[in-house]
């Protein structure tokens, strides 16, 4: 299998996941996992002609088993236990209930929008951004009946506008050394791409929000039970890294739960089924990087650079096909920093040959790695934002407008803009 056939597996899994569910108008018709088992069978058996089947398995293994799916997966693991425990002993609850007290309820969702883009400004990481705000979301959802879909489909936009823009997100590090430009240069330019798309998207959640019916909080409770929420918001916000994070967040919650006169045992019950509920995410993560690993060691990404490249022709194509370079192969990867440093080197040439300042190249490979992420229902941080949630892959589709409002700005930076 190579050229575009390399690529068949996501068409399989395209049409058996979006068709299906697109064709029942329902996105629970078709198990995610169950499409990704199908395509990445597929991936296997079809690509005879790049060695044994035992070797194209052994590929398939080192992709699903890398250190940074690994990784991924253990903070899967403890953000299930966290949003697991801290609702046993009632800090969600606490900390939803004071929120609800303070903030009127037409505010709710454009604030949790302004909290998340905030938060992930300040620590560079959407998959943090996801971990400290989901299971308040979740609990603002039940308590106010504002659909989960929307709640999660608001942060997951703020997520990734800190993503896109914060000095210390790995995107940001990715996109800047593969263009050899300084962060605050790019900074400036992307600024300009994104301030504008947050705003359009606030101003939307505003007018969403003014139909979400009022909704009275429950009764008082014990409000210093927010004491680990707020530890874990407190040291993202720091920048110090999730699982530690997690991991503080889970032995206050242990201290509270038991000072509480929570027992032992419910907390550990709590726990466990926490970690057991991320068990399908933890499978769809694993086959999707399986898969994308055959499809690039079958050599389906450099048939993708290679022919998206060989047609370029001005600075205003130069800058769409840089947009869809990376893009395309992030839907392919489901990874936006390996999506910047895979297209980054040939980007850069492209860059040059075209005039455009490396800034405005570092600021499209950010942005478009970015909007493509946030949309993907197998990306990791939509994953684990609607896996704490219980809602399908799909549900935030239609609430998703930071994204979608992001395409907008990057393209009319690339048409009217002529540097």
């Amino acid at each position: 299998m190579k050229g575009p056939l390399a690529l068949s597996p996501i068409a399989v899994f395209a049409v058996l996941y979006l068709g299906v569910s697109l064709a029942a108008d329902d996105f629970y018709a078709m198990p995610l996992s169950l499409a990704f088992v199908a395509a990445s069978v597929w991936a296997v058996v079809a690509g005879r002609g790049r060695g044994r089947m035992a070797e194209r398995i052994e590929q398939f293994s080192k992709a699903a088993g890398s250190p940074n799916i690994l990784g991924m997966i253990w903070i899967f693991i403890l953000a299930g236990a966290f949003a697991s425990l801290a609702s046993g002993i009632g800090a969600i609850e606490a900390t939803v209930n004071l929120a609800l007290r303070y903030l009127p309820c037409e505010f709710m969702v454009p604030g949790l929008f302004v909290a998340a883009c905030f938060i992930s400004l300040s620590i560079g990481t959407s998959v943090g951004t996801v971990v400290a705000l989901t299971p308040l979301a979740v609990e603002i959802a039940a308590e106010s009946g504002v659909d989960t879909a929307l709640l999660v489909a608001t942060l997951l936009g703020g997520a990734f506008f800190g993503d896109n823009l914060s000095f210390i997100s790995d995107t940001t590090i990715a996109a800047t050394r593969s263009q050899g430009v300084p962060m605050n240069a790019k900074f400036k330019a992307n600024l300009a791409i994104v301030l504008p798309a947050a705003i359009v998207t606030l101003a939307l959640y505003v007018l969403v929000a003014t139909r979400v019916d009022d909704f009275t909080p429950s009764t008082a409770s014990n409000y210093w039970l927010v004491i680990p929420y707020m530890i874990v918001i407190i040291m993202a916000v720091a920048g110090i890294n999730v699982n530690i994070v997690l991991v503080a967040g889970i032995v206050s919650a242990l201290v509270l739960g038991a000072a509480s006169g929570v027992p032992a045992g419910v907390m550990a019950h709590a726990m466990g089924d926490g970690i057991e509920g991320m068990g399908g995410l933890i499978i769809v993560t694993l086959l999707a990087a399986g898969m994308l690993g055959l499809i690039k060691y079958y050599g389906g990404i450099d048939w993708l650079l290679a022919s998206m490249t060989r047609h370029v022709r001005g600075s205003r194509g130069a800058k769409a096909t840089m947009l869809m370079l990376v893009g395309v192969v992030n839907f392919c990867t489901a990874n936006n920093t390996v999506a910047i440093i895979t297209v980054g080197s040939i980007s850069r040439s492209i860059a040059e040959r075209f005039g455009i300042p490396r800034a405005r190249a570092a600021s499209i490979l950010d942005t478009g790695s970015c909007i493509v992420q946030c949309l993907i229902p197998y990306g990791a941080q939509t994953l684990l934002a609607t896996g704490l949630a219980g809602i399908s892959p799909a549900a935030p589709w239609s609430y998703l407008y930071y994204p979608w409002a992001l395409l907008l700005c990057v393209g009319a930076t690339i048409a009217f803009r002529r540097d």
